[in-house]
């Protein structure tokens, strides 16, 4: 009686252990807010990558920098390089793809499509954070 009560003990505490230390989905989706408004000539050679459809740059700013990418003539995407399954990882980064239509985070290797930010693979369950984009024909504002 004594080794079953024994027996039994070992296994609902093996159980716990295994229970409390399983990998959990990270909760944490939520990247940090801050204040973006930036200005840019698309006519200055500084963004020539954005005078055509499908050229994309970075830019410093937002939490973990800007991805900015154009869609059509006058229509342009701007997101948070922070990929949103761990924005507090430190050399984490969402990079473009080869193929210039989706983004790859350097850790978690979460993938989203680049012209709505949506989730194609990867641990994220949220979309890239998107900003504001407006374009009035030559300066594109970016904005939250």
């Amino acid at each position: 009686m004594k080794m079953l009560k024994f027996i039994l003990f070992l296994l609902i505490s093996c159980t716990m252990i295994l229970v409390i230390s399983c990998d959990k989905p990270n909760q944490n989706q939520t990247i940090p807010n801050v204040a973006v408004d930036l200005y840019l000539d698309i006519n200055s050679t500084i963004y020539v990558q954005l005078s055509t459809v499908g050229g994309w740059v970075y830019l410093t700013g937002g939490y973990k920098g800007i991805l900015v990418y154009r869609i059509s003539a006058d229509e342009f995407v701007a997101y948070d390089r922070t990929c949103p399954y761990d924005p507090y990882v430190a050399n984490s980064r969402l990079e473009m793809d080869l193929s210039n239509l989706t983004v790859t985070d350097t850790v978690c290797k979460s993938q989203f499509v680049i012209l709505d930010g949506s989730i194609i693979s990867g641990p994220a369950t949220v979309p890239m954070k998107r900003y504001n984009a407006t374009f009035d024909g030559n300066i594109l504002r970016i904005y939250n």
